[in-house]
């Protein structure tokens, strides 16, 4: 039999920006990162460091100047723009520090819009999104707004929306920033629960204990990547 395809993996992953002039930057250099199926990483560094960066490459919203990325076994540098946008919609699911919900939608509707770009069914889109409201712990909110959810309801709402296309990705920036402390636990036992269910976890932080939750964490310093606690 054959290995498992990791679900993340880069080699010699670099991004320069304003190549060859005066105000060149390099974000990345030489970044190699292989995450598997089912894994909870943290990707930790202060502002500055690449973590950004390295965010943005994974989530195939940029693209590296140096290097490969595959996600999901599929090498991106392959695909041209509208392949890379259904890689993204196929693969990742993005919860932000800022929720990003739509005010004037319900939660219901928050969660069940992605679904409309993949020409899913109505019918559908309503059933699981009332299915993945439920498995957060917002079943009796679904027709809530956002200005009526607590701060903790509305990042679930949020963790829901990025599921709701059924991504093996999670690509959680900073996820919870904008909540009290006894909400971020509760959020980061939900990652836990997402990764015992076979989902992939990627959280990008500044903060060490909210990476102590990871499985694994890898620390950015000036553009480059190291795990924490494996040997130099």
């Amino acid at each position: 039999m054959s290995a498992p395809v990791s679900v993340i993996q880069t080699r010699g992953l670099g991004k320069v920006y304003s190549p060859g002039t005066q105000a060149e930057v390099v974000a990345l250099r030489d970044v190699d990162l292989r995450i598997e199926r089912g894994e909870f990483v943290a990707i930790m560094g202060p502002s500055g460091s690449g973590k950004s960066t390295l965010m943005n490459l994974l989530g195939c919203l940029d693209s590296p100047s140096t290097g490969t990325y595959h996600c999901d076994g599929v090498d991106v540098a392959t695909l041209d723009a509208e392949e890379r946008a259904i890689l993204r919609r196929d693969k990742i699911g993005f919860v932000f520090q800022g929720f990003n919900l739509l005010p004037r939608m319900s939660a219901l509707e928050n969660v069940a819009m992605p679904m409309g770009y993949a020409n899913v069914p109505a019918a559908e889109r309503a059933q699981r999104a009332h299915e993945a409201l439920a498995a957060v712990g917002l079943g009796s909110r679904e027709q809530h707004r956002p200005s009526e959810l607590s701060g903790g309801q509305q990042q679930r709402v949020a963790i829901a929306r990025a599921l709701i296309n059924r991504p093996p990705i999670l690509l959680a920036d900073e996820p919870t920033g904008a909540l009290d402390s006894k909400t971020g636990e509760e959020i980061l036992a939900l990652f836990k629960q997402l990764r015992d269910d076979d989902h992939t976890v990627i959280l990008i932080t500044h903060d060490p204990e909210v990476a102590a939750h990871a499985d694994r964490t890898f620390v950015m310093h000036d553009g480059e990547l190291h795990e924490q606690g494996a040997p130099a």
